[in-house]
């Protein structure tokens, strides 16, 4: 049986890490956060807040921040890695000396590594193979977290004990975890999801209406099914929390943002603008991978293609939108 994990170090200080922070907190953990930025670091240990991130929101639950990052991971019990999805293996590799042989290592990232197509639990297996890679993702916004409303997520770990204990460790009334042993399902959901909220809040953008949009949230499911089953993900597993779930929410709702970023160019802002913004949604990173791992597949991924297109202003958005609805016709689930 596993032992209870009490000590937990959150590894970002961004708007989801505090939230994550707080929920572990709220659980009863003893919980330490860091973070890069010295001054989120004085903010909350200082006033219990984060106001660059997490405006309008005092903690309820109390919990310390630092800026050692090896300080933070020393002798706890589990980590929560809640920083880019592109840093993973420079974060991976940055713990690899001070981590504790059989620490879960809890990746709250949503993407898949640009540079090499990997799934970030593999990322981490190859970084740092004496941890436990383990998953947390679903429906789920960092504002709403940390103002305690009732979310619901997915924790998985290859070991159904892992999952089981870290979901215990971060549970309470307004946050509940679910356990799975399906990792890649997990990641696969949170990953897609992101690359298909692009499409959606560009439709949004351009007028085309309700219809449309639940059209390519509807299509963009088996999209994600098709390309998960692939690459080995249960099919439970995607039309749960982190498939089904994660998707509804995020190509339904201008918080997420790859919604955001969508609804913009479907606005008409050059895609050039929104890559030079200060933070960008992680679809845009995972466009590219997903096309090239449904290839590798024989996967046929049209509206993450479409989107790959436009990213790369290869085609303009209208004429990806028109492809879209002109397709050749076929049953449904051909």
């Amino acid at each position: 049986m596993m032992r209870r994990l009490q000590k937990i170090a959150v590894l970002g200080g961004g708007a989801w890490g505090t939230a994550l922070a707080l929920v572990a907190a709220r659980a009863g953990r003893d919980v330490l956060l860091w973070a890069r930025d010295a001054s989120t670091v004085t903010a909350i240990n200082e006033t219990r807040s984060n106001p660059s991130y997490l405006p309008g929101v005092t903690f309820d639950a109390p919990f310390q921040a630092t800026g050692d990052l090896g300080g933070a991971v020393s002798g706890c019990d589990a980590i929560l890695l809640v920083t880019p999805a592109q840093t993973t293996r420079e974060m991976a590799k940055a713990i690899s000396s001070t981590i504790e042989p059989g620490t879960p290592v809890v990746l709250c990232a949503k993407g898949i590594e640009r540079s090499t197509g990997a799934l970030l639990a593999d990322v981490l297996a190859d970084c740092l193979p004496q941890a436990t890679p383990a998953v947390l993702s679903g429906p789920s916004f960092a504002d709403d977290v940390a103002k305690k409303l009732p979310t619901a997520v997915t924790v998985a770990a290859s070991q159904g004990e892992v999952a089981d204990a870290l979901s215990a460790a971060l549970a309470s009334e307004s946050f509940r975890p679910y356990a799975s042993t399906d990792v890649a399902g997990v990641q696969i959901g949170g990953a897609l999801k992101n690359v298909l909220a692009i499409a959606c809040g560009a439709v949004v953008g351009r007028g085309w209406g309700a219809s449309a949009q639940a059209a390519l949230t509807a299509r963009g499911f088996r999209e994600m099914t098709l390309l998960g089953t692939a690459l080995g993900a249960r099919p439970d597993t995607l039309t749960g929390l982190s498939g089904l779930g994660d998707l509804v929410l995020t190509c339904s709702s201008a918080q997420s943002r790859n919604f955001a970023f969508g609804l913009a160019l479907g606005r008409g802002t050059p895609v050039k603008n929104l890559m030079s913004g200060g933070k960008l949604a992680e679809g845009i990173f995972t466009a590219s991978v997903a096309v090239d791992l449904g290839k590798r597949h024989a996967v046929d991924l049209p509206l993450s293609t479409a989107v790959d297109a436009v990213l790369r202003e290869k085609i303009d958005l209208d004429t990806a939108l028109a492809s879209l609805m002109t397709r050749p016709l076929k049953r449904e689930t051909d």
